[in-house]
Formats: C-alpha cells, sequence, structure tokens
C-alpha cells in the first residue's frame, strides 16, 4: 500500500522548515520522500527504514548522504544538482541578452545549499563581467518585497533558484516577473509551461521515475547503503517565445536551436 504523508506546512511568516513527520510509527518497507526538506525529515524520523529520495539538489550537501557512491545508512536515491545549474542559467540569460551588464539572483535562505549557490553565481558573475544583486525570500510576503526591490533595480535578467518552496509559488513567480518585465530563468519546464521566459535543468520526472526504481530494488531485498545516489544524464532548456515577445526579446537562433522545447 502507498500512503502520501506531509512533512508539514513551512511557516510563511517565518520561512522555517516543518517538524519532522512522526514517521517511525508507520508500519512502512520504504519511504520515498521528494526534495530536501521531506527527506530530511524522514532520515531524522527513522534509521532503520530505508528512505528513497527524489529531486534533490545536492544529497551530499544538504547532509542526506556522506557519499555519493558510497551513501551509507538507510537513505539513497536521485540527485539532480539543479542548484549547481544556477550559473548556466546566468550564461543562458547573458546569451540571450548580450548587453546584459547587471543581473538579479533570487534565493530562498533557508535552502540547505543557498551559500553554495551564490558562491557560485558570484564566481561566473566575475567571469562574464555580469554585476550580480542577491535577493533572498522564504515567505510569500518577502517574495513580492524582493521583486518590487528587483524592479526598482532595473536588471537586464533574474535568476530564480530551484527551491521547494519557490516551487510551490510558481505561478506567484512567474506572474510577478510578468508584472514587473523581468526576463527570468528558472530551473524546470514547469515554470515555462507556466508563462515564464527560459529554464534550465535536469527533467523533474525522470528523477522521480529514478526514486521509484530504487524503491522497486530495495523492496527487492537491495540495501539502501549500497545504491550510489543517482546523478541525472538528461538536461532541458526551455524557451516560451511568447514571453520573449511580450517583452520585447528576439532570442538568437543558435540558442533557439539547441532548445528541447519551445513555446509559440
Amino acid at each position: 500500500m502507498c500512503q502520501s504523508r506531509s512533512a508539514g506546512r513551512r511557516d510563511d511568516t517565518t520561512g522555517c522548515p516543518p517538524s519532522p513527520p512522526k514517521l517511525s510509527s508507520c508500519a512502512a518497507l520504504v519511504f520515498s520522500a521528494g526534495g530536501a526538506p521531506p527527506a530530511l525529515a524522514a532520515k531524522t524520523a527513522t534509521s532503520t527504514i530505508p528512505v528513497v529520495f527524489s529531486a534533490v539538489s545536492d544529497p551530499v550537501d544538504v547532509g542526506l548522504v556522506t557519499s555519493l557512491n558510497r551513501p551509507g545508512g538507510n537513505v539513497t536515491g536521485m540527485g539532480v544538482f539543479n542548484a549547481a545549474l544556477g550559473p548556466k542559467r546566468m550564461e543562458l540569460l547573458k546569451e540571450l541578452i548580450p548587453s546584459a551588464s547587471v543581473l538579479a539572483y533570487l534565493l530562498n535562505p533557508s535552502h540547505p545549499s543557498q551559500q553554495n549557490e551564490t558562491n557560485g553565481a558570484m564566481t561566473v558573475a566575475r567571469a562574464l563581467g555580469i554585476e550580480l544583486h542577491i535577493f533572498r525570500a522564504n515567505s510569500e510576503r518577502e517574495i513580492e518585497g524582493a521583486y518590487a526591490e528587483i524592479s526598482k533595480l532595473r536588471p537586464a535578467a533574474l535568476v530564480v533558484a530551484t527551491d521547494p518552496f519557490f516551487d510551490s509559488q510558481r505561478d506567484r513567480l512567474v506572474a510577478l516577473s510578468a508584472r514587473h518585465a523581468i526576463a527570468a530563468a528558472y530551473g524546470w519546464r514547469e515554470y515555462v509551461l507556466a508563462g515564464g521566459l527560459i529554464s534550465y535543468g535536469t527533467d523533474l520526472p525522470d528523477a522521480y521515475r529514478q526514486g521509484g526504481v530504487y524503491a522497486g530494488r530495495i523492496l527487492k531485498g537491495e540495501k539502501p547503503a549500497d545504491l550510489p545516489v543517482a546523478q541525472p544524464t538528461k538536461f532541458d532548456l526551455a524557451i516560451n517565445l511568447i514571453t520573449a515577445k511580450a517583452l520585447g526579446l528576439e532570442v538568437p537562433p543558435p540558442l533557439l536551436a539547441r532548445a528541447d522545447e519551445v513555446i509559440e
């Protein structure tokens, strides 16, 4: 039997992560967790029941496993390493808008990988000769405030970090980008389908499929400690030409030719 349990509701006034669920009382054979917060909650709740995570940006960095090749313990799964792709999104925005000299970057300060992502973004900004401004938000109110400040800055474009809370606010983020006429890059194609300009990241459905494969192997007798953390092999570039037109942008043909999905 499959049963879904929430890791709790984030406090939108403080941005605090949810408390661990009472999983240790469940008669489960395997726990499946999507994203870092639920996976960390499951790991905290049990050291004996196998935990299989999906769509975790950096499993070592957030403390889920000690090694990708030999995770040890009762936790393994599929890493997507999407935070590490933030600099790539900056490069794509620079290719899309060659004149760009100022970029904004929106992060969730509560995300375990946010400092590493910040450092990576700063490094690429220096290499590209771009002035980078970091904005942080971990509540609905702070997202609205961040966009107000970004709009005042008038950057050439914005990178929105991949984050479970941001994903829950996808429509809000896309709508705010449109309202303030901000060219924004995201981590998942679902943002582009919702009206976002451009996305580059791992294939999210594939990450969950891989998590399901690992859960099946564990149910057949394999141990989580012996299953290396799976790494993505497919990366998707999606572009929304309708949004580009609304922003007055012309997508360079070489960039358009590399897109895996184009919304027209």
